[in-house]
């Protein structure tokens, strides 16, 4: 579905200090769209959000508002709100309080704040709350609180700063699908920063990778995850094994001294590459029936699947598998051509860093 940008960041540059945080980085935002930042502290995710909404400046470059430079515009004249990972509700004050705050001070009438709250509270599911105390709530009803004072301004994009890091693991699942459902049924932008890589595959349209103030890659969930650009992306996303390759030619590549059959072409010949293989398309077997073969040297089980380390080939390699190997099983490895990613290797910490999506 294709949208108009309502967002774009051209050519932003950002230092503290002697330290640079964004380095010429450009990025556009399609309307409605939710997009997530993800990446390691300080690889300028949070910088971003700040200077989108205002709380920061750039040394250089422009910040670009359906159309309109807003890079000096204060951040009371955007309409932009954002909500924090600390909340920032007001605990003297109750619940329609807290949600009123920002509509009192525009000067609205008070039928009409009465009216937003109602609607407000009703789409974060906390209908008939409104004289409840802050402190009576839990971490995820006030979650949801500072979402309805975010929204209830009807601000054309919403900004959230790890706004589920402080939850529980089945708290944070459930704001997960309460955010999905707030996102399509306001049509609102949702510009989202974390680290969590499940938070980014669950909620988002479009995912963009960071890494030392460079974007890294941008796309869909199943593109950032099943067709990662570089080794960094693959090992932050999930799981990977990261092998050092050599391509002989078109389709064939060596990795741990077997030719492997891949799909991947225009890498060259007898060109290093780092190939990418996730432990779930490992097809483990018995020896002698696969590339190469192996032992089983760690077994756990993680809920769903074992998660196993074979040693084949001189390599430690991560499987994932719904059958038990116990360990010291000899066993075999082979994967199927379509799941070996065959990437570019990097000649320098500078050049892994550069951005690669513009």
């Amino acid at each position: 579905m294709a949208y108009t940008p309502i967002i774009q960041l051209k050519n932003i540059y950002k230092s503290f200090g002697e330290t640079e945080v964004l380095s010429d980085l450009s990025l556009d935002v399609s309307e409605k769209e939710f997009i997530t930042l993800l990446g390691p502290s300080g690889c300028g995710k949070t910088t971003i959000l700040r200077i989108v909404g205002g709380f920061e400046t750039p040394d250089s470059g422009r910040v670009i508002f359906s159309g309109k430079d807003i890079t000096n515009v204060p951040p009371n004249k955007r309409e932009i709100n954002t909500v924090f990972q600390k909340y920032a509700l007001f605990p003297h004050m109750n619940i329609q309080d807290n949600i009123a705050f920002g509509l009192k001070i525009s000067g609205k009438s008070d039928q009409y704040i009465r009216d937003k709250i109602k609607y407000a509270l009703k789409l974060v599911n906390l209908d008939g709350y409104e004289t409840r105390s802050i402190q009576s709530l839990s971490g995820g009803q006030q979650q949801r609180i500072a979402m309805a004072r975010a929204i209830v301004n009807e601000p054309k994009v919403l900004l959230l700063d790890e706004p589920l890091g402080a939850l529980d693991l089945k708290l944070r699942q459930d704001m997960q699908y309460e955010l999905i459902r707030l996102n399509n049924e306001l049509g609102i932008t949702f510009i989202y920063v974390t680290h969590d890589q499940e938070e980014a595959l669950t909620m988002s349209n479009k995912v963009v990778v960071m890494n030392m103030g460079h974007i890294q890659q941008m796309g869909t969930p199943e593109e950032i995850y099943n067709e990662p650009e570089n080794a960094f992306v693959a090992d932050f996303i999930g799981d990977s094994n990261i092998i050092d390759g050599v391509m002989q030619e078109d389709r064939i590549v060596t990795i741990c001294g077997e030719n492997w059959p891949c799909i991947d072409e225009d890498f060259g010949r007898q060109k290093p590459v780092d190939v990418v293989i996730r432990p779930e398309d490992i097809i483990i077997g018995e020896p002698g029936t696969g590339r190469l073969d192996g032992e089983v040297v760690h077994n756990v089980f993680i809920g769903v699947h074992y998660e196993m380390e074979i040693e084949a080939g001189g390599f430690t390699w991560l499987a994932q598998n719904t059958t038990s190997y116990e360990v010291g099983s000899k066993v075999s490895i082979d994967v199927t051509p379509s799941n070996i990613q065959i990437m570019h290797k990097p000649q320098s910490i500078e050049e892994e860093a550069m951005e690669i999506d513009t």
